[in-house]
């Protein structure tokens, strides 16, 4: 998104009709959403009210009351006038800080949780793009695995990570399965994409990006969901790593409990 309100392919995904008609809070989490995934960054201008409403799918007045929770929230700003509109309001320093927090507090059980359910979305999204993908999904998928190598921030690599997982599942042709990629990258994104000594091997991911991308390329289903499981394997991985450090559940003279998602070969 620009400063001028415009919506991007995957921005437009993110933000598909609700099926929830009517809830002033199902329109506050999908806006989240998509600040959560980096699609709209800090100082970002919302499209005007009549248009998103339209994008979402719901009365105007509900929309409004969706704003009025973000502004609550912190996460938006509205400014009238001439140039006035909704702008994203999103400090990296603090929003780092409350999703280490969040890392800390979340247990193993529930990364446990999460990472089931990312590991059957992602190889799912990964197999089908390889049986249904366009012809153009190569060129942008080469441009995300670049984008996650060459980012430097955790907001550059949290927007190139989850650009990549949701192309893939825009290219699945699902749209309950993009969905549920948009709520998982929500949640997992920020999680994994801290600031050092947090963050994971950005080089390492950025690989497994792309033999995600080699093999939806080549129309090998099977081959797509094996690479996607593999990367979703090693980022709860990293997330347990993680929690257990910031819990001093994994001191320097024990080593951190065995993993308890299998490593795949």
């Amino acid at each position: 998104m620009t400063s001028t309100g415009s919506t991007t392919p995957l921005l437009s995904a993110v933000l598909a009709p609700l099926t929830d008609l009517g809830r002033a809070d199902a329109v506050a989490r999908r806006i989240t959403e998509a600040i959560a995934l980096g699609l709209v960054a800090d100082g970002d201008q919302l499209p005007s009210e009549n248009d998103l409403a339209d994008q979402l799918g719901v009365a105007n007045g509900t929309l409004r009351e969706a704003l009025a929770l973000l502004r609550d929230a912190g996460l938006i700003e509205t400014r009238r006038g001439r140039n006035g509109g909704s702008f994203v309001r999103t400090p990296a320093e603090g929003s780092d800080r409350l999703q280490l927090a969040r890392l800390r507090e979340l247990g193993t059980v529930e990364l446990r949780d999460l990472g089931d359910e990312e590991l059957a979305v992602a190889g799912t999204a990964a197999r089908l793009a390889a049986e249904r993908a366009p012809a153009d999904l190569a060129d942008r998928l080469t441009r995300l695995v670049t984008a996650l190598r060459d980012a430097r921030t955790p907001a550059e690599l949290r927007r190139a990570d989850a650009r990549f997982h949701i192309e893939l599942a825009v290219a699945a042709q699902s749209v309950r399965l993009t969905q549920l990629a948009v709520r998982l990258q929500a949640e997992l994104g920020p999680l994994l994409w801290l600031p050092a000594p947090y963050a994971p091997d950005q080089e390492r991911f950025a690989d497994q990006h792309r033999e995600i991308l080699v093999a939806v390329v080549a129309g090998d289903g099977p081959g797509a969901r094996a690479a996607a499981e593999a990367h979703t394997v090693a980022c709860v991985h990293h997330l347990v790593r993680g929690h257990l450090e910031l819990t001093g559940a994994a001191g320097p003279s024990r080593p951190a409990p065995p993993a308890f998602l299998p490593e795949r070969s």
